[in-house]
């Protein structure tokens, strides 16, 4: 198994997810809109905080290999393991009730790339939130 430790950085500071930096292997909707390789859009949500909380936790858990680690108020945090190595994936959630919208954050713990997987995911869970 290949599961990597957990990000310390994972969670919301001051109202933003952690930067993916230079890593080719996490996408975020809080990156630079012109940064292609690592920005996505975020997800437009009308309700509340809890609501947004728990559809976006509804949507992980409709999701193969996948398991909710925490939530805690406008924040969710979730594992996404790969089927044959076990590799681990990160997954966040925080509600901007302001903008309406869910930022979301995509990373993978090891590696370098991760040919277009946590967009995938991210575009995935974006469907089951519509």
């Amino acid at each position: 198994m290949f599961s990597g430790r957990r990000p310390r950085s994972l969670g919301v500071n001051d109202g933003r997810l952690a930067s993916c930096g230079r890593r080719l292997n996490c996408v975020s909707s809080q990156a630079a809109p012109d940064d292609a390789q690592r920005y996505v859009a975020p997800i437009r949500f009308s309700g509340s905080a809890a609501e947004a909380i728990a559809a976006s936790r509804r949507a992980v858990e409709s999701m193969q290999r996948a398991r909710v680690v925490s939530v805690e108020g406008n924040y969710l945090h979730a594992e996404f393991r790969s089927r044959l190595m076990g590799y681990v994936d990160d997954v966040e959630f925080t509600y901007d009730a302001k903008a309406g919208v869910l930022h979301v954050r995509s990373a993978s713990r090891l590696g370098r790339r991760d040919y277009g997987v946590n967009r995938s995911r991210v575009e995935a869970l974006r469907a089951r939130l519509k």
